[in-house]
């Protein structure tokens, strides 16, 4: 992010939501109101150590004194969430940048089925709000592996939608947990299905919903971590600029993104996981070997932008808008 694009904000508190899930509130520096956002958007947050990463927001969207997260913390961090858990602190000032959503609700929905597995509870819930807020008709299932990992437990219960939620914890009996081959037995045209969560769960989800024939359209979706996938098969090949007309080489080994920085052309990139989205390039020309969880299929499909950070190319060359 460049300094011109970020907003200064003061983390308020942090506090523990649940085990090894801390909930941090974060206020403008200059007591202006926050940008606005809407159900689903994310920010980009500069944590110490110099990472970048994403994080959705949990709170009320009507709200603009404030913008709340909650950060897992992470066995396989990367040191995001190591960062969040660990260094960050309470009066600490970072920089984060304005809200974006690539994960916002079809508002003509006429029912919504919101799915969330663990911390990907936290886009899920502040749909969960605004569709309340609207009087929209909706259903939550909620996946967590226990009771004391179940953020926001008390936030939902005293929720007036409390009686669309159902809760299912992987200790518990198995009366209770989620059948996803009888909820998503019968897609409806109407009904648009929303997913967050560990890319287990969200496979697992997706996978039924498509053999179920629900239609790509009405699946929404947003993954918070990928492995980048490397193959064996993997070869190099070349990417042009189309501004100047100049061809780099991409190794074997080496990513899109870092070929182009070892060669002093400079594409912004955060997750370097190809879930962000904020490497995404147009291509011109070229077929792109597509690895990302950014894209829809269809997206994808039409070949006519990748993730560079990730994805690779089918054919020798790929032309890029750069």
């Amino acid at each position: 992010m460049s300094s011109a694009s970020t907003l200064a904000v003061r983390v308020a508190s942090k506090t523990e939501e649940a085990t090894d899930i801390c909930l941090i509130e974060l206020v403008p520096t200059a007591g202006a109101p926050l940008p606005a956002f809407s159900a689903g958007s994310h920010i980009d947050v500069q944590l110490p150590g110099g990472l970048t990463r994403q994080y959705s927001l949990c709170n009320d969207p009507q709200e603009s004194h404030r913008y709340q997260i909650a950060v897992l913390r992470d066995p396989a961090s990367r040191g995001g969430s190591v960062a969040v858990h660990e260094q960050l602190q309470v009066g600490d000032v970072i920089q984060i940048s304005a809200p974006k959503n690539h994960f916002a609700l079809a508002h003509d929905a006429k029912r919504s089925l919101l799915l969330a597995g663990g911390i990907g509870v936290t886009p899920i819930l502040c749909m969960a709000e605004r569709l309340a807020h609207t009087g929209a008709a909706f259903t939550m299932h909620y996946c967590t592996r226990s009771l004391d990992r179940t953020a926001f437990r008390t936030r939902i219960a005293q929720a007036k939608f409390a009686g669309q939620v159902q809760f299912h914890l992987d200790d518990g009996d198995e009366a209770q947990k989620l059948n996803l081959q009888t909820l998503l037995a019968k897609p409806q045209a109407d009904v648009h299905l929303y997913v967050c969560g560990p890319k287990g769960f969200m496979d697992a989800v997706l996978t039924t919903a498509r053999a179920q024939g629900w239609p790509e359209a009405q699946l929404h979706f947003e993954f918070f971590a990928a492995e980048v996938v490397h193959s064996a098969q993997d070869g190099g090949f070349e990417v042009k600029l189309a501004s100047s007309g100049r061809i780099i080489p991409v190794a074997a080994d080496q990513t899109v993104t870092h070929a182009l920085e070892a060669a002093g052309v400079m594409v912004q990139t955060s997750c370097e996981q190809g879930v962000c989205g904020t490497c995404l390039t147009r291509v011109l020309e070229g077929q792109p070997d597509h690895r990302d969880m950014y894209l829809t299929p269809e997206e994808q499909a039409a070949n006519d932008q990748f993730l560079p950070c990730c994805s690779r190319s089918k054919t020798p060359l790929l032309v890029l808008d750069l």
